[in-house]
């Protein structure tokens, strides 16, 4: 080993790290939520939520209450001091919390960072009933939409848009909570497994199908209502991004669209701008880029060339 060559490479590395309160590389490894033990907490929630997912876990040894029992009690046990760290993020960078939020905020939640992380999880925790239920909408929409699916179980185990809209809502839950960080731990490790890329503050509606969900993605200020199913390579983006005084984007504005109650979008159509509305019961056709509202029951298409079918030589 070169130890000239490592002694001279960590010292100009050294230099380029951030010395920031917010941001120095030992705060991040130290002082942020574990990214690992995150993504592990939410794999023992979907395993609350869906029950035999992982094959590994043997339910019928010792029953099914005893099992979300003890799946729901490591998930706690493993969240909890993740959220404990995340909390304080709530005033610390650029990006947080508005004047008007942070009114909002009660003192206490600053000053008992630990009474707080357990009321949220409390919360997070009485949600996951209803969760399920989103969850068993959207195993029959894909189930409906599908007709290579052949079974429900397929469905759930095998299904990358089911497991991608399962995340969803239970990172959902913990931003709609304004918990910071952690969510989008959730979102991006969600986003590396199926393809599919939904931001935690997405609000989505019930019976939600994804199919073939490579290359989807859905912003933060989307609003998708029921019944609605996308195919891959969906973008429900953003049309701009407003600056303020210093040049910088504005935070939490409208920048997504909204999709309305059974509504479908085919593959690789561009949908985006937070005043953008596709009306009830619309299909969208693939290729398609649209920056403006579409009346409900429309059916838009692509404005392209028609394709020439020519025989072999």
């Amino acid at each position: 080993m070169n130890k000239d060559l490592i002694n001279s490479i960590t010292k100009e590395l050294s230099g380029l790290y951030t010395n920031t309160a917010d941001d120095r590389p030992d705060a991040i490894l130290n002082d942020y939520p574990n990214s690992v033990k995150v993504t592990n907490a939410l794999e023992l929630l979907l395993d609350a939520v869906f029950p035999g997912r992982n094959p590994e876990n043997e339910i019928s040894s010792f029953g099914l209450e005893a099992y979300l029992s003890q799946t729901l009690s490591k998930a706690y046990q493993l969240l909890l001091p993740e959220i404990e760290l995340a909390i304080p993020l709530r005033w610390s960078g650029s990006a947080s919390l508005d004047k008007a939020q942070q009114e909002a905020v009660s003192k206490d939640s600053v000053t008992d960072v630990s009474k707080n992380a357990k009321a949220l999880l409390t919360d997070l925790f009485k949600e996951l009933p209803s969760i399920r239920q989103f969850i068993i909408s959207d195993i029959q929409a894909a189930y409906d939409g599908d007709p290579a699916a052949h079974s429900y179980a397929e469905v759930k185990m095998a299904f990358p848009g089911v497991l991608a809209i399962a995340c969803h809502r239970i990172a959902h839950k913990l931003y709609k909570l304004n918990l910071p960080v952690i969510p989008r731990i959730m979102s991006e490790w969600t986003h590396s497994q199926t393809g599919c890329d939904i931001h935690p503050g997405a609000q989505i509606g019930k019976s939600f199908f994804v199919d073939h969900p490579t290359g989807v993605v859905i912003g933060e200020t989307a609003v998708i209502g029921n019944n609605v199913k996308l195919y891959q390579g969906v973008t429900l983006g953003a049309k701009s991004f407003p600056l303020d005084e210093n040049g910088k984007p504005i935070k939490h504005i409208r920048r997504h669209p909204t999709v309305e109650d059974d509504v479908v979008v085919y593959s690789n159509a561009t949908i985006l701008g937070g005043e953008t509305i596709i009306g009830k019961g619309t299909t969208v056709g693939g290729n398609v880029f649209l920056v403006e509202s579409v009346a409900p029951g429309s059916f838009v298409t692509a404005n392209s060339a028609q394709p020439k079918v020519r025989g072999l030589k």
